[in-house]
């Protein structure tokens, strides 16, 4: 099978490699379509760690090609267009077992991250990839391959939505306007907010604004907690959502909060650097910080209903579509901030 393989940082071969041996309860899965995370680009870098050789991608959706053994065909068949939930949770931690799969201390522990003997990875960016039946979402086959991909990235998204609650009229600010912060306009909207979006590119400004974004503010015109305070008549926003992944914006988030607000740290810190907080102001405020990191195995299957059914349309994050032996040219157009998703397309 066609593999997109990793094989040091900066260094991407397309190779013919042998198709994964199913174990008990696996399925056998064809690629159809991969999406660009921006923790693939952080992989091309060098930035993240994992053994070599590595293959990438895990988001993107697939055709069940074959049913192992001890696979209950009920429930999965041959031909089923899938979802596959790629968090390797162990289900015996304590996290797990509270309902908190998606935090699995485990999870990075598995071959996805470091295989001694092979191939490292999700799979998505291969022609073929294993799952375990039990981490299979189906989901209708007329829904086209291009949006399915996205699943995991809105599945992010609602889990982060969800830790928030989000009333009729309340005032949303998203800061960052790349994809996942599109992703959290058009949710925000569903919940029925006020959305503000704080982007420096007026590009981006333009499209969050498409999206449904009611205001959109430049935080490198004015300072961007004071802006928001104006727009809120001093109050600060009901809920604050930082998309990005610079530490001194997460604490403008946290100061831009009103009271008995809620601040979600979505994004990862990149360089991961402490920051300053007035906890003073937590307390007489009772403002409440929390943070989200992947999907859950409930977000998951809302994410796909959505999609499925047509309640967000997320073909606008689409930017381009690539061949598998155009990884790199994806990759550094998945960089630059022309781009919102890139996908590669493995087959129909």
């Amino acid at each position: 099978m066609k593999a997109c393989v990793l094989v040091a940082p900066k260094t991407y071969e397309v190779k013919d490699i042998e198709v994964p041996e199913l174990k008990d309860g696996q399925v056998l899965l064809r690629v159809l379509t991969a999406a660009i995370c921006v923790n693939d680009v952080r992989d091309y870098q060098g930035e993240n760690k994992f053994s070599y050789p590595h293959i990438g991608g895990h988001e993107y959706c697939a055709v069940v090609e074959k049913i192992g053994p001890n696979v209950n065909e009920n429930l999965i068949h041959v031909g089923d267009h899938v979802i596959n939930y790629i968090i390797d949770d162990c289900g015996i931690c304590d996290d797990c077992k509270h309902g908190h799969e998606n935090i699995c201390s485990e999870f990075m522990n598995g071959l996805n991250y470091n295989n001694p003997d092979g191939y490292s990875g999700f799979y998505g960016f291969a022609e073929y990839a294993v799952a375990d039946a039990r981490d299979l979402y189906v989901y209708p086959k007329e829904t086209p391959s291009d949006v399915a991909s996205l699943t995991e990235p809105l599945a992010c998204v609602i889990n982060s939505i969800q830790r928030t609650p989000i009333k009729m009229g309340d005032d949303v600010v998203v800061l960052g306007g790349g994809v996942m912060g599109l992703l959290h306009v058009i949710c925000a909207k569903k919940q029925g907010a006020r959305v503000i979006v704080s982007e420096v590119n007026p590009e981006r400004a333009a499209v969050a604004r498409q999206l449904g974004a009611d205001v959109t503010i430049n935080p490198m015109e004015s300072d961007a907690v004071e802006q928001i305070k104006d727009l809120t008549n001093g109050r600060g926003a009901n809920v604050v959502f930082n998309t990005t992944a610079i530490p001194s914006v997460a604490a403008q988030a946290i100061e831009m909060t009103a009271k008995s607000g809620y601040c979600n740290m979505f994004s990862s810190i990149h360089p991961n650097k402490p920051i300053e907080v007035d906890a003073g102001r937590l307390h007489k405020a009772e403002i409440y910080v929390t943070g989200t990191q992947n999907g859950t195995k409930e977000s998951f299957r809302r994410a796909i209903d959505c999609i499925s059914k047509g309640i967000v349309d997320l073909k606008p994050v689409i930017s381009k579509t690539y061949a598998p032996e155009d990884i790199v040219e994806a990759l550094d157009f998945a960089a630059s901030p022309e781009s919102y998703k890139v996908l590669i397309e493995f087959s129909k």
